[in-house]
């Protein structure tokens, strides 16, 4: 399934950020994703009887809610947009970038998935708000670094 191996691959991209060094704050919250990204990965894996049988990790509301409170504590510090910005500024930034591309990519894909078969509740939730926290992330990777945002420059 397609929607699986694109979740890991974005676990292993925020892993990569994480390697290239990122600001305490997003250092502290990524490997809480990542291992809430292998809940919704055994999400995803089992049918929703056989979850019902098993005990098994599953990505809840909470997550989302902390998904939410994350966006909304950067969102402080990185001020509204004035202007579209195109992805990279620094490389920790860049590859958050990256990562968010990924996360819309499963996004897109478990959506499918959704219309064949049942996803837990909050999945497809979840996926959308950690987009946009990645988003919001790269943001705030770069004004912790004091590297300007790349703005678009729309051709004339």
């Amino acid at each position: 399934m397609q929607g699986y191996g694109t979740v890991d691959e974005l676990n292993s991209q925020l892993g990569l950020a994480l390697a290239l060094g990122l600001a305490p704050r997003l250092a502290a919250v990524i490997p809480e994703i990542q291992n809430e990204l292998f809940d919704l990965g055994s999400d995803l894996c089992f049918l929703e009887e056989d979850k019902k049988v098993y005990k098994l990790p599953t990505v809840e509301a909470h997550h989302v809610t902390r998904l939410e409170s994350l966006i909304d504590e950067l969102q402080v510090e990185v001020g509204p947009l004035a202007n579209f910005i195109l992805p990279g500024g620094s490389v920790g930034a860049a590859q958050l970038h990256v990562a968010r591309t990924v996360c819309r990519r499963a996004e897109r894909e478990v959506s499918t998935l959704a219309h064949e078969e049942g996803v837990g509740p909050h999945v497809m939730a979840y996926l959308n708000r950690l987009s946009d926290a990645l988003f919001v992330m790269a943001r705030y990777e770069n004004l912790y670094r004091g590297v300007p945002e790349p703005l678009w420059q729309p051709r004339k």
